[in-house]
C-alpha cells in the first residue's frame, strides 16, 4: 500500500516527459560541482564519528586486554601496564578532539606508539598491528568520503 497521493502546487507546470529538468541532477541533489560524492547529509560528522569510534574501541580493548595478557601471556611489567593505561587515556582524549584537523595525525602517531609498546610485550605488538590496520582503513574511508 502506498497511501494517498499528495498534490503539489504548481505540479501542472512541470514537464511530464520523465526526463531530468535542465540544471537538475538525476539523483535529486544539486547539480554541478556542488554535488556531494558520498550521499551523506553531513560527511564531516560521519567521518569524525568513525575516527572517534575507532579510538574509543581501541581504548576499551587496551584496558580489557591487561588481565588476559597477565594471565595467558606471561609476565607483564608495571611499565607495560602503565603504557597500556596511558595509551588508552590518550585514545579517549583524542576521540573527543576529532573535530580538530590535527587529531587524525595524532591518531596515526598513537598507532605508532602502540606498535612501539610491542617492545614491552609481544601481545602489545599484535594489538598494535591490528589497530594500525583498522586506523589505516578509517583513513582510507575518510579520504574517499571527504576527497
Amino acid at each position: 500500500m502506498t497511501g494517498p497521493v499528495e498534490e503539489r502546487p504548481g505540479a501542472e507546470d512541470q514537464p511530464t516527459t520523465g526526463g531530468p529538468v535542465a540544471g537538475a541532477s538525476t539523483d535529486g541533489g544539486p547539480a554541478g560541482p556542488e554535488q556531494r560524492r558520498s550521499g551523506l547529509r553531513n560527511p564531516d560528522k560521519a567521518v569524525r564519528g568513525l575516527g572517534a569510534g575507532t579510538l574509543a574501541l581501541e581504548a576499551l580493548v587496551l584496558l580489557l586486554a591487561i588481565q588476559p595478557i597477565r594471565v595467558v601471556g606471561g609476565h607483564l611489567s608495571g611499565t607495560a601496564v602503565a603504557a597500556i593505561v596511558t595509551l588508552a587515556v590518550a585514545c579517549v582524549l583524542l576521540a573527543g578532539q576529532m573535530k580538530r584537523p590535527w587529531a587524525w595525525h595524532a591518531g596515526t602517531v598513537l598507532q605508532g606508539l602502540l606498535l612501539l609498546s610491542g617492545l614491552l610485550h609481544w601481545s602489545l605488538l599484535v594489538l598494535g598491528v591490528m589497530f594500525a590496520l583498522v586506523w589505516a582503513y578509517a583513513l582510507h574511508v575518510r579520504r574517499i568520503i571527504l576527497g
